[in-house]
């Protein structure tokens, strides 16, 4: 009399199969993560474009009288606050050249800024209260075009 044999645990064939799908969803897992930190990269620099571009319409909102040397070169004339003995106080139109020195310093600089960043700003005094285009451009990597951020302000 022959006895049967129960089959008892996994065969081969059953453990191959369970950990070929236990890698094609760790291989899904490594993926999903590879994504995140490429939104979340993409996320913080437009977070900083969208600072850096306020922190130029705050600085044309607090020295307005400059007007169209925003739009000008950007120069540094040394300015302060003439606090310090020997510090120069500027004209509003040599502040404004400095500010937009600090500011696009700022953009192309590889620990605070935006990577390839550049910024302009262009004042546009036919329109009333007169118009700024704050613009901020940088590259994003895995994007052909460089990526634009774009603030109109009034004052």
């Amino acid at each position: 009399m022959e006895k049967t044999r129960k089959n008892r645990g996994f065969t081969l064939l059953e453990a191959l199969v369970a950990l070929v799908v236990l890698s094609v969803g760790m291989l899904g897992i490594a993926a999903l993560y590879v994504e995140s930190v490429s939104r979340g990269r993409s996320a913080l620099a437009r977070t900083k474009a969208i600072v850096l571009a306020a922190d130029m319409a705050d600085r044309i909102r607090a020295n307005a009288v400059a007007g169209a040397a925003y739009a000008g070169p950007a120069a540094d004339h040394g300015c302060s606050d003439g606090a310090a003995p020997g510090n120069k106080l500027c004209t509003p139109g040599e502040m404004a050249a400095h500010d937009l020195l600090l500011w696009q310093t700022t953009i192309g600089d590889s620990r605070t800024g935006l990577p390839g960043g550049t910024g302009t700003v262009v004042h546009d005094p036919g329109t009333t209260p007169d118009t700024y285009i704050i613009t901020i451009s940088w590259s994003e990597v895995g994007e052909n075009d460089p990526l634009t951020y774009t603030l109109r302000i009034q004052t």
